[in-house]
């Protein structure tokens, strides 16, 4: 049986389905990262306050897309995956080392599993340079020059309208409100993304959560 055609078959069954609105930006001074808050079980809304984009450690930002369970499960032990090494090397993970990680395991899950999930992570190393990797649901892995979205289903809407408005040299500040905006517009048309935005900075100084949005829906008279 080849294994990789059964992948190629579960990730063209999945992308579609992967309900989630996630991006990255580089930015001339860091990186920023965004997600929505929503999780869909077929057509069913099941939270509107999950974090999809989140700490990993206290040098690394993940955003996922795909099944929840998937996700949260890869990202615990990936987590302990890199304090293992950390422990045992007594070197820090490189960012490019700990989205290499994510690949394998991502590349491994949907082959013998069947799990879908896409992956950004974003982190700055110990001399201070930032990197942004996109790690797609079969495993491949892609350093990030610019903006990407991964295989969500918000992907189409936010990467259109990163092609229009982001420009090289934005400043962390300029890609956090360019990220909310892409959130935000997403949501508008994503019936898989919605309910809230939020948004990570990762610059030499270390990670921040800038943006902590909800969105509500309000009904008013025609």
């Amino acid at each position: 049986m080849n294994m990789n055609i059964n992948a190629n078959e579960e990730l063209s069954k999945n992308a579609l389905k992967t309900g989630t609105t996630i991006l990255g930006i580089i930015c001339k001074d860091g990186i920023v990262m965004a997600a929505d808050r929503q999780v869909t079980a077929g057509h069913m809304v099941m939270s509107k306050e999950a974090k999809k984009v989140f700490m990993i450690n206290d040098y690394l930002v993940g955003a996922w897309c795909g099944g929840f369970a998937d996700a949260q499960l890869l990202t615990k032990v990936v987590t302990a995956e890199l304090r293992l090494k950390e422990l045992r090397s007594k070197v820090r993970p490189t960012i490019r080392e700990a989205a290499s990680l994510f690949a394998s395991m991502s590349y491994r899950n949907i082959r013998q599993m069947g799990s879908v999930v896409g992956s950004l992570i974003g982190g700055f190393n110990e001399d201070g340079k930032v990197e942004l990797y996109s790690i797609e649901p079969a495993g491949g892995i892609i350093k990030v020059e610019d903006y990407d979205a991964n295989f969500g289903s918000g992907m189409t809407f936010v990467i259109g309208l990163l092609e229009r408005q982001y420009k090289k040299g934005l400043s962390v500040e300029e890609g956090s409100k360019l990220a909310v905006e892409a959130v935000k517009s997403s949501t508008q048309r994503d019936t898989g993304s919605g309910y809230g935005v939020d948004v990570f900075t990762i610059t030499k100084d270390g990670i921040k959560h800038v943006v902590k949005q909800k969105i509500e829906s309000k009904f008013e008279n025609d």
